[in-house]
Order: structure tokens, then C-alpha cells, then sequence
């Protein structure tokens, strides 16, 4: 992986080359081994480069044979070999040995229609100086990352919104109607972010920029994740053969590198699944890193074990408690450009750190068969409240549970509902999360929301999903919302990016993605207990059964207790009446109940510890604000651009 960025000009006004040297320096944690640049009139292009494959000679940007063409890449195109060959017999002449050239001779012949044909993770931008396009894509999944903001006919873009501000031409300002994102979906999931006009490119989609002006920028949408209509689902005996081999050929083509490659275990059947896999194409135990919850609740250590055992492997393991969960809180944000309520995903950063003190570049993991395959707990939870919508009690029921907390009439949830595509088990989640931002905003922030809701900023298609099974709409709004705003931003590309580690998805893998999406709801949930069904399956083949058909149990770490177990300085700081008035984002009574109740018991009851991670919410959101807006909400630096 890599980091880009650059600028375009519709007017033709000059690129300074230092700003392109400041844009490339706030992502070099992406690519420390090499660094490049275009600059023409009204064109400026920046790469930083972390070699994995053509170490010698993949220095971007790279170009066609004629030089008409140019691309700046961050990602890995794992049907490289392949794709390379075919080009070869059509006439192209490759000028290196790196992934990247694929998408120059792809343009060429297919120009946006190349989409098609690639297989992997990626954000690039790529340059027809003939047609004077820019063109900025994004994967599939949402693996890779990639913003925009436009200034005027100026348009600024990069691997990471640090990029935009490192220019000097982008202001940083807050979104206030992006926090309701972060209470309701933890997440960043759309197109917007926590910065006033700085956008995310969606996943599956890409733009068009013209490099001259009279010509429209546009957007078009090149894939989505479809479901068959419900009745319709794949069913059959042959399916768990099917899937074993999808998901061992995605490991495999994973593997591919010019580094070596290691994996992160759990003590979970996704992570082990990857690392046995992975271990057996090797033919050898792959290395694996893990990571031990100092909790005797939440250590899973022993489990992880028993996988490492059965996969021959030697674990490295990272062990983080409270301390070193709050210490490293700062880092997660400054590296998330957003707040982060996930507390496991500062152990995940704090693990990338290892892996890169080890020397490696490549880590495989097992995110994504949760949202294949049905893998969270409220998947269970709506089955069950499927008996009670059949008789007419699911709406009271949960009408009355909202609207008594959130203190917000039922038509607010009711149209988040609507826009989520009607009741199902993510939207349940996203429905019942939401009570805690209102609880917690101020009356400012209501008023500047004015009604509007993350879930109005979706992409999604609503007319299709009314056609699906509701765990198959579920799943479709996690991939949304989740896989692209959370695991990939909080515990994926970020974390691992930060520590210069790219992070591969054999889950994500698109074979495999199809296919999950194809088969029957009850190969991914069967009855209300078992998730992953299809998955426990194959994995039942050669894990052990404490593995393999294990209950699915969320890798966390403590919320609250993160930071009031010790209570390190900058979070009183933060929630000072003080700090809590300059930014305006919080109640600062309500927040300060919150927090003195947690000071004396550390916990609520099992049904308010929304309001748990509702309090982990405002520390991360305060300090998100600290780090990035100025400052002076607490003794912790501020994130300064470079130079």
C-alpha cells in the first residue's frame, strides 16, 4: 500500500512543488521507502511509496509506453501475473514489475470500463493527458482510502484528509452534522467526514474530473453488492465446497508478494481460518500476532492458542490493558482522522506497531466474514424480535424503548428507519444507538442538525433491498456503513497504515463476497444461534471444535474503564465544563452525570451501556476536536501539519 494525494487546477494556475512536499509528507507513515512527483500547469501529483511488490523498479507515478498516461496507486492488484500476461498479448510493453502499470495499459484499452478487471484494493488517481482527465477511484469494499475537497475550480485530494490540511489551502473545520455519524453508526461511513467540505470517494465509485474548465465533474457508481431476490438464494451440498475454494484461492493470491506476509489470530474461526489456510499454500506455519486483553473477561489468549497449536504456529503477542489502551488513544484518533468509540481499535493500532518492529510490510486478517456471513449478535437478536414484529408487538416495543431515553418522538426513528431501509438487524442497532446522541448533544447541535440524520447521507439502492431476505438487508447496510466507516477506518487501513503495514482481506476478496451474498440466509444464521454457518462448515475440516464452532464474542476492550481505570489527566481536561462550552458539541450536564456516575461504579446495566460508549464517544470526539482544530481543550499536542 501507499499514500497519494495531489492537486488539480481546472484553470490552469501553477502547483507549488512545496505544497505537493508538504501533502506527501503528512501521509509518509504510508509510504516511507520512495517518494514521486508530476507537476505540470494546473497538475500537481504525489506518491509515497511502501514497496511490497516491484521493490526495484515500481517507483510511481508510472505511465504507458507514450507517457500519456499516468497514475499515481495505493493498493495491490492480486490478479497482477495474470493480468499482466494478457496485456502482454495484446501488444503492451511493461517498463516494471510492479502492480501499478496494470491500471496505466488497462486505461488504454478499456479506459472506465477497466473497472471490471481489477481484482484487490485500491485508490488511485490516474491522469489522460489526451482526454486532460483526472480520474480518482475507489475499491470495491472500501479498503483503500480516499478523500476530496473542492476549493473554487481547485481540487485537492489524498490517501488521507491529513494530506488536504498539509496543504495549506484546506481550513480545518468541523462537520457538525457529521457527529450524529459517529453516535449512530461509530462510524464514518458515507461520504462525509469530520471536516467541513472534505468528502470520502464511496466505495465502488469514481469520478471524473476534467482537467480544463466547461466540462461537469461527475460521479458514477461502477459496482454494488446485490442479494437475490428472497426465495431465490443459492441452497445445495456442493456450496461449502464452493466457498472453501474461493476463500483458500483468495488466500493464496494474497500471499503474493515480494515481502513476507503475516497474519493476525484470534481465538476466533475467522483469523484462524486465514492463518491455516494461509500456512498450508507456505507450506509452512505463517508467522502470527495476536493480542491479550488484560481482563480476565475479555482474555482470549488460551483460545488463540489452541488455534496456533493446530496451525503450527508461534504467536507474538501484544498485551494491552487500561494504560496502554488510554495511552495510545491519541495516536488511534490522529491516525482515524475521526473519534473512535471501538477501544479494541487501539490495541489493533498499538499491534500494527508490533508487526512493523518485527519487520514485516504484509499482515493478513480475517475482517469481513461477519458482514458476509452474519457473524454479530444483532443478527440473533432481530431473529428473535422477528416473533414479536409477526404478532404486532416489535414496533411498540421498541417505540417505547427509544423514545423513553432518546426524550425524541417516535417519527425521528421512524424516518431513520425509512432511510436504512426499513427494520432489519443493523438498522435495529444503528436505530438504538442513536438514543445516545441525543441524549448527549447539546441544544446547539440539535438545532444546527435541524433534523437531519446519518442515516439521510446513505447511498444506498432501497427499492432493491424491499426484495431481499432482511438479513440480507442487514448485512447490505453493514457493508455500508460498517466495513468501509469502521473496520476498515478504525481497525484496518488506518491503524496498520500508521505503523507503514498494509493490512489484505481474504473475506473482502470479490469471488467471495458474490458468493457469501448468494447463498441462503440460513447458511449464514442457522436457526438463532449458530452464525457463520457456512463458514463453521468448512473451517469444522481441519480446526478444532473449541475453534471452529465456537460462539461468535466481539473483540473488545473495556469502554469506560479504558480511561477511568486509571484516569489519565487529559480526559478530565477534556470533559471540562470549559472544554465541553468552546466546543459546543455536548450537554455538559448530561455529560458530567455520565461521568461522575462512572467514576464511582465504572459500569451501567447490561441495557444502558449504549450510554457506556455514548461517554467513550464525547472523550473521543472532544479529543478528535483537540487534535485537529487548535488545540486548548487539554495538555496533550496537537496534530501539526508538516513544514
Amino acid at each position: 500500500m501507499c499514500g497519494i494525494a495531489g492537486i488539480v487546477d481546472r484553470t490552469g494556475g501553477a502547483i507549488d512543488p512545496k505544497t505537493l512536499d508538504r501533502m506527501g509528507a503528512a501521509i509518509l507513515h504510508r509510504g516511507p521507502d520512495e517518494t514521486g512527483q508530476l507537476l505540470q500547469p494546473g497538475l500537481g501529483l504525489v506518491s509515497r511509496r511502501l514497496c511490497i511488490v516491484g521493490l526495484r523498479d515500481g517507483r510511481q507515478p508510472i505511465s504507458n509506453e507514450d507517457g500519456s498516461v499516468v497514475v499515481v496507486y495505493n493498493g495491490e492488484l492480486f490478479d497482477y501475473p495474470e493480468s499482466k500476461r494478457e496485456l502482454e498479448a495484446r501488444g503492451h510493453v511493461f517498463a516494471t514489475h510492479c502492480d501499478t502499470e496494470l491500471l496505466v495499459h488497462l486505461w488504454e484499452d478499456y479506459g472506465e470500463h477497466l473497472f471490471s478487471r481489477l481484482k484487490g484494493q485500491f485508490a488511485f488517481a490516474l491522469v489522460d493527458l489526451k482526454r486532460r482527465l483526472l480520474v480518482l477511484a475507489r475499491d470495491r469494499m472500501g479498503i483503500c482510502p480516499l478523500f476530496f475537497t473542492r476549493r473554487g475550480e481547485r481540487w485537492l485530494f489524498g490517501s488521507e484528509i491529513k494530506a488536504l490540511l498539509a496543504s495549506g489551502e484546506v481550513p480545518a473545520e468541523a462537520d457538525r452534522l457529521a457527529l450524529d455519524h459517529v453516535f449512530s453508526f461509530f462510524a464514518m461511513g458515507t461520504r462525509r467526514t469530520m471536516f467541513k467540505d472534505v468528502q470520502a470517494v464511496l466505495p465502488g465509485h469514481f469520478m471524473s474530473i476534467p482537467l480544463d474548465t466547461g466540462e461537469p465533474v461527475t460521479e458514477r457508481q461502477y459496482w454494488d453488492l446485490d442479494f437475490p431476490d428472497r426465495g431465490e438464494e443459492l441452497r445445495g451440498p456442493g456450496l461449502v465446497d464452493d466457498f472453501g475454494a474461493a476463500l483458500t484461492r483468495a488466500v493464496q493470491v494474497r500471499l503474493r508478494a515480494d515481502v513476507p506476509v503475516v497474519s493476525y489470530l484470534s481465538g476466533g474461526v475467522d483469523s484462524s481460518t486465514i492463518a491455516y489456510l494461509a500456512s498450508q499454500q507456505l507450506q509452512r506455519p505463517i508467522p502470527t500476532f495476536t493480542i491479550q486483553i488484560r481482563h480476565p473477561n475479555l482474555d482470549e489468549t488460551d483460545r488463540t492458542r489452541v488455534a496456533a497449536e493446530a496451525i503450527g504456529t508461534t504467536m507474538e503477542v501484544l498485551t494491552c490493558g487500561e494504560e496502554e489502551i488510554a495511552n495510545g488513544y491519541p495516536a488511534l484518533v490522529a491516525s482515524s482522522e475521526c473519534p473512535v468509540i471501538d477501544t479494541s481499535s487501539a490495541a489493533i493500532h498499538q499491534l500494527a506497531g508490533l508487526v512493523h518492529s518485527k519487520g514485516y510490510k504484509v499482515a493478513l486478517t480475517g475482517e469481513g466474514a461477519d458482514e458476509a456471513l452474519a457473524g454479530y449478535p444483532w443478527f440473533k437478536v432481530h431473529k428473535w424480535l422477528g416473533l414479536l414484529d409477526r404478532i404486532g408487538l416489535g414496533v411498540p416495543l421498541r417505540r417505547h424503548f427509544f423514545t423513553t431515553d432518546a426524550r425524541q418522538p417516535w417519527s425521528e426513528f421512524q424516518h431513520r428507519y425509512d432511510q436504512m431501509g426499513g427494520i432489519h438487524g443493523t438498522s435495529d442497532l444503528y436505530a438504538a444507538c442513536s438514543v445516545a446522541g441525543y441524549y448527549a448533544f447539546s441544544p446547539a447541535q440539535l438545532e444546527l442538525m435541524g433534523g437531519h440524520t446519518a442515516p439521510d447521507d446513505l447511498v444506498i439502492d432501497r427499492e432493491r433491498m424491499r426484495r431481499w431476505h432482511p438479513l440480507n438487508r442487514s448485512l447490505y447496510l453493514g457493508y455500508k456503513v460498517m466495513l468501509a466507516g469502521l473496520l476498515m477506518t478504525h481497525k484496518g487501513d488506518r491503524p496498520a497504515m500508521a505503523h507503514s503495514v498494509e493490512t489484505r482481506f481474504p473475506f473482502l476478496d470479490e469471488q467471495v463476497v458474490e458468493l457469501c451474498a448468494r447463498v441462503a440466509p440460513a447458511l449464514k444464521l442457522k436457526g438463532f444461534f449458530r452464525d457463520k454457518h457456512l463458514l463453521r462448515q468448512f473451517a469444522g475440516r481441519f480446526l478444532p471444535p473449541l475453534i471452529a464452532q465456537r460462539p461468535k464474542h466481539i473483540f473488545r476492550a473495556r469502554y469506560t474503564g479504558s480511561f477511568l481505570d486509571p484516569e489519565p489527566a487529559w480526559v478530565g481536561q477534556l470533559l471540562s465544563r470549559e472544554s465541553l462550552l468552546k466546543t459546543g458539541y455536548f450537554h455538559v450536564a448530561r455529560v458530567q452525570h455520565m461521568l461522575d456516575r462512572f467514576r464511582k461504579q465504572r459500569t451501567y446495566r447490561r441495557r444502558e451501556m449504549r450510554f457506556e460508549m455514548c461517554l467513550v464517544g464525547v472523550i473521543a470526539t472532544q479529543l478528535w476536536h483537540h487534535l485537529f482544530l487548535g488545540g486548548g481543550l487539554c495538555d496533550l499536542p496537537r496534530w501539526t501539519p508538516p513544514a
